[in-house]
């Protein structure tokens, strides 16, 4: 990253690294759009009172003055004034309510723009990062299936990132229905609350989550160690799911005959549903882990966290979930499902830790030289028929020693020099037009109507250390 990126949280790539960015961009939508997704681009300011619609993150939300409004922003509700938006899931509430007359339903998208949150930056965390989201938005309805497509979609996606030093992903998945008709079984009732406070397992510890869910959540001792059983639980498929959940509901008097536990079936059932059906086309890529609760408020269903092999010190790097009711208008409600990627966090892996790196900086794969300025409109011809023909071509920028307009390609990863047919007096070149590969040094005469460039060096690329 830029040495010149001093305002912590906001990343500035390099040109090489840029390059990983887009490559790493290109492959995810390539990927997305494999799948039958389809692409928007969201503005990327909302109003308050949108933004305030996922809880616990209003306080993270980046708010906008103009310059004469400062000082005078109080005059203003909050639900009124804009703000960029923190993600792309409560932007697509928005876009999907406006526009569903044009819109086919069930309604695939995917968008992938930057985002930015007002946390704490931290390694490989942005206060402004790109994200890279898939949601499936339905009309009144939507099916089930949906919820074991998604994921095997962004497993899908991940896989493919692995040629760029990403390790293997595993997606861990719950349900609230499951952990809030459990939490009710046991007789707690402010749920949102505790789905929240075990959403901070991972970063806090056991003991000081049942020490928030005493005094935050209204749960006593016995109630709190609960709660963190059930996180404990793990299952790789459905029956060992059910047969796990049962036994803990027996420990704790949850009866069967109760609404509380049809409640928690009901989520049971789906969380086995996508664990066994995405085994059968990824084996081990998706697994039920009840801790998962995703502290947000508007998720009704299934969630999902992501984790990579050997790169804990990532956290989850692609999440999501079901909600039901975060779009609607009138009576009318369209349920999604949908998960997100941090690019941005991803791609600082690959380039720091995987070694990820660019073939080369410039995008063209020629270079035309200039033995005079004379001559400089017969290089940009030159330049010209090669980019008709889909070749990237770039001039030198002045007529230099022929040394220097080398070293300034070679500067820039340009594999090859193209040299004009020199006709002057005092000619230096040749009398017909030459193409030198300055990584092998092998030099041929080159026809511009004609030339190809060797497939190793068509294009950027990116590699991985040896």
């Amino acid at each position: 990253m830029a040495k010149g990126a001093s305002i912590s949280g906001f990343p500035e790539w390099l040109p090489s690294e840029r390059v990983v960015e887009q490559r790493v961009i290109d492959t995810v939508r390539k990927i997305f759009e494999l799948n039958g997704f389809i692409g928007i681009e969201t503005r990327a300011v909302e109003e308050g009172a949108s933004l305030l619609k996922k809880g616990e993150t209003s306080k993270e939300i980046y708010l906008l003055s103009r310059l004469q409004d400062v000082g005078y922003e109080s005059d203003t509700p909050i639900e009124r004034r804009l703000g960029l938006h923190f993600d792309l899931t409560v932007p697509l509430s928005r876009y999907v309510v406006e526009h569903s007359g044009h819109l086919a339903f069930p309604f695939k998208r995917w968008q992938i723009q930057k985002v930015w949150r007002g946390e704490r930056p931290q390694e490989g965390r942005f206060r402004e990062f790109v994200q890279a989201d898939i949601d499936v938005i339905g009309n009144g309805e939507l099916e089930d299936h949906y919820e074991v497509e998604l994921p095997l979609v962004m497993v899908q996606a991940l896989e493919e990132l692995r040629k760029f030093g990403l390790p293997k992903a595993t997606v861990h998945a719950n349900n609230r229905k499951l952990s809030e008709g459990f939490y009710r079984g046991l007789g707690l009732t402010d749920i949102e609350g505790v789905l929240r406070e075990i959403d901070k397992l991972d970063k806090v510890g056991a003991d000081e989550v049942i020490k928030l869910l005493v005094s935050e959540c209204g749960a006593d001792e016995q109630q709190a160690r609960a709660c963190l059983e059930l996180a404990e639980l793990t299952a790789k498929d459905g029956t060992q799911l059910r047969e796990k959940f049962d036994e803990l509901c027996t420990k704790h008097n949850i009866g069967q005959e109760r609404d509380a536990y049809q409640l928690a079936r009901e989520g049971l059932d789906t969380l086995a549903m996508i664990v066994d059906e995405a085994a059968i086309t990824r084996p081990g890529s998706v697994i039920a882990d009840l801790k998962i609760a995703r502290g947000l408020d508007y998720y009704t269903g299934s969630v999902y966290e992501t984790f990579l092999d050997g790169a804990e010190q990532l956290g989850s790097i692609c999440s999501g979930g079901r909600y039901d009711s975060l779009a609607s208008q009138g009576n009318k409600k369209y349920p999604g499902v949908g998960l997100s990627i941090g690019l941005s966090r991803l791609i600082s892996y690959m380039l720091h830790t995987a070694g990820a790196q660019a073939s080369r900086v410039s995008p063209a794969v020629v270079m035309v030289a200039v033995w005079n300025e004379d001559d400089r409109l017969e290089c940009n011809h030159i330049a010209a028929h090669l980019r008709e023909r889909g070749i990237a071509a770039d001039v030198a920028p002045k007529a230099a020693k022929l040394g220097k307009q080398i070293k300034y390609a070679d500067k820039l990863g340009i594999p090859y020099v193209w040299f004009p047919a020199d006709t002057s007096v005092d000619a230096e070149g040749s009398d017909h037009d030459e193409v030198k590969n300055i990584i092998t040094g092998e030099q041929v005469s080159a026809d511009v109507k004609s030339w190809q460039p060797d497939s190793v060096y068509a294009r950027q690329t990116v590699s991985l250390p040896n």
